[in-house]
């Protein structure tokens, strides 16, 4: 499955995060791959699409970053799927 993950930095401050990334990386459990990140303009908010067979993994890293972000994650389906999905309902 792919989510949307939505990390709000607290006090709008990405640096101890950015620290803690430079210093071990993203931190990614078995089961769980980093497919692509976003960063908003002013650094309050940053977008993860990342994947996963098992929600509990990507809770797992979840767990891991916590004390420096909250966290939102959206279960989202790649628009050329969900034009598949929906395709017999089209006609």
């Amino acid at each position: 499955m792919l989510f949307m993950v939505i990390e709000h930095v607290r006090d709008s401050d990405p640096l101890p995060a950015y620290r803690r990334f430079r210093d071990q990386g993203r931190m990614l459990p078995d089961g769980v791959t980093y497919v692509g990140s976003w960063v908003e303009a002013g650094f309050a908010r940053i977008f993860q699409l990342m994947e996963a067979d098992d929600l509990a993994a990507l809770q797992q890293w979840i767990l891991r970053w916590r004390d420096l972000v909250d966290f939102e994650v959206v279960p989202v389906v790649a628009s050329a799927d969900m034009v598949g999905a929906v395709a017999e309902f089209l006609e």
